[in-house]
């Protein structure tokens, strides 16, 4: 977190690092998924008008119907067959009808419904009202015909005496009207208005899709059939369509477009037994000279139409195709995902196991965090370099631990190296040095010791710390401090040299304490050359034999060694 409080780090840059595959099959097959995801994006594009800024249509409705219509005792015209609007955007037509003149209010025998029906008096309730009772009954129970009894009601007389609609129905030739429908929408974003009709309209127009997609006048049997309807069927009882219009308008000046498009759909269920159709009841009031009043009650069928009007406007914005450009760039990563998908995964048989590896080592670094118990080690008779992450309860030399693979600079070591070694005989300083201190003080032996249980090449020291019991080797041999490569590349005074000159130019070589900043830097040099990587050089473990064989060639004035102190 104590990056976060730099100012320093607001004026850094970060970015990827890109490992890249020299593979034809892997490239062919990247650049496939971006030329598809490329053709996709741009067909979104244009098709969806991902580049405009959209607006909702707000609009308004007004529906003029004509047409006559003559029936066995009358002439039907406009004002008898079409009805106040009984919602918002819509229009009613009547096509069948029950009708009952010259009611009055008085009492007479109710219709025989199962519940008006009675034998005496005594099954009629005065002041009872039942739902489908056309009155409230009196108490009486009187004739309703010659054969039937019911009870007597207080009501418009004489009530409905027909339940079922009539067959056919009486203006089943209201197919034949038409319907005007002025449509004025409006897009507030926009400040745009636009209307269905034009003042050159030709008012002898009739809608057609094919003929005349854009004329707003609509015959009514023409809007059944374009919805499979039968309309001489659907007047008996009355039904609900839908006249939807749809704006789907460009705002663009380079491909404007506001018009129109109309459709069709029937909205009630007809298959329904139960109230099918739509209906519903008005009267009709006139006062006799003798000033009663009396009515005429009309039971209508018909066909009510909802006019449906949604749609949306678009304009060119330069902002909205950004933010899609922006939205979209992610699909052209889905090529990486399938492809390293198809290089990592061991489930999916694209290549064999030796190449999936081969990609995955070269993809993917596994980091461990710093931890105490974390620590490598590394055996001259094994090849693999070890890890252990639990606390030792033994000797580490008997610990079984994870071969891990790290990442090598052993050519950058072996550059060094062989850089000290041919530039070592050319600095007089090095070897003025190494003849004033010599590679180890007279007098001065190694602590002699029991060989450990542990120890497997016989240089080992005995030691309490677990951490420490650790030897060169697995299986019992010769030691690494006896190999001529380990005097070379850890032990050489002027390769060592050379390498603190090299990382601080105007070290003193003749100070007292440099025995231990070399025996430090061989240390250094030891985990470099066993282990290949110097990112564990605080968590790898040097062999109680090459550690004292260190500490033996370039001892401490007091005896003492701390060995490298560990960062974590």
């Amino acid at each position: 977190m104590a990056a976060f409080c730099s100012l320093k780090n607001c004026c850094e840059y970060e970015t990827s690092k890109v490992v890249r595959f020299q593979s034809v099959s892997y490239g062919s097959l990247k650049w496939t998924f971006h030329m598809v995801v490329f053709l996709y994006v741009c067909y979104v594009l244009v098709t969806d008008k991902r580049y405009q800024k959209k607006d909702s249509v707000i609009s308004s409705v007004h529906t003029k119907v004509k047409g006559v219509v003559q029936t066995d005792s009358r002439i039907w015209d406009t004002a008898e067959y079409t009805i106040p609007m009984q919602g918002i955007d819509s229009f009613f037509v009547i096509t069948n009808i029950i009708m009952t003149e010259n009611q009055f209010q008085s009492v007479c025998p109710e219709y025989p419904i199962a519940k008006a029906v009675c034998s005496s008096d005594a099954s009629c309730e005065k002041g009872h009202m039942n739902p489908q009772s056309n009155g409230i009954q009196t108490g009486r129970c009187v004739k309703y015909n010659a054969t039937i009894k019911t009870c007597e009601v207080s009501a418009w007389c004489p009530v409905e005496s027909m339940k079922g609609a009539p067959v056919p129905a009486i203006l089943k030739s209201a197919e034949n009207f038409t319907v005007l429908i002025k449509n004025n929408i409006h897009f507030p974003k926009f400040n745009h208005t636009a209307r269905n009709f034009s003042p050159k309209l030709n008012i002898s127009c009739i809608f057609n899709k094919i003929t005349a997609p854009g004329c707003p006048i609509f015959q009514l049997g023409g809007i059944l059939q374009a919805t499979g309807e039968n309309f001489s069927e659907m007047a008996i009882q009355g039904g609900i369509m839908g006249i939807e219009i749809n704006w789907d308008c460009n705002l663009d000046k380079w491909f404007y477009h506001c018009r129109p498009k109309y459709s069709f759909r029937r909205l009630d269920d007809k298959a329904t037994t139960e109230y099918p159709g739509y209906n519903f009841r008005f009267a009709k009031y006139y006062k006799r000279p003798n000033g009663q009043e009396e009515r005429t009650l009309i039971k209508a069928y018909g066909i009510r139409f909802d006019i449906l009007v949604f749609g949306t406007a678009g304009r060119f914005n330069i902002f909205e195709l950004l933010v899609y450009i922006g939205s979209v760039l992610s699909y052209f990563g889905l090529a990486q995902f399938v492809i390293d998908f198809l290089i990592t995964s061991y489930t999916y048989p694209c290549c064999k196991a030796s190449i999936k590896e081969y990609y995955f080592r070269k993809k993917c670094e596994s980091a461990l965090g710093p931890k105490w118990t974390l620590m490598y080690v590394s055996y001259v008779d094994d090849p693999h370099i070890i890890l252990v992450d639990k606390p030792l309860r033994t000797s580490l030399q008997n610990v079984k631990g994870e071969i891990v693979q790290l990442p090598g600079d052993t050519g950058a070591f072996t550059d060094m190296t062989k850089l000290a070694a041919q530039c070592s005989n050319r600095v007089p300083v090095l070897a003025k040095a190494h003849e004033m201190q010599p590679l180890k003080s007279e007098g001065q032996t190694s602590p002699s010791h029991d060989r450990p249980s542990w120890c497997c090449c016989g240089k080992c020291h005995q030691t309490q710390s677990f951490r420490e019991q650790l030897c060169c080797r697995r299986k019992e041999g010769s030691c690494i401090t006896t190999s001529a490569l380990f005097k070379q590349l850890v032990l050489s005074r002027s390769a060592l040299e050379f390498i603190l000159l090299y990382k601080e130019p105007l070290l003193d070589l003749n100070t007292e304490t440099l025995n231990n900043e070399l025996r430090h830097c061989a240390y250094r040099q030891y985990i470099h050359w066993r282990f290949g990587s110097a990112e564990v050089e605080s968590s790898a473990l040097i062999p109680s034999c090459c550690r004292w064989k260190i500490r033996e060639t370039y001892p401490s004035e007091d005896g003492k060694y701390t060995g490298l102190k560990r960062k974590n």
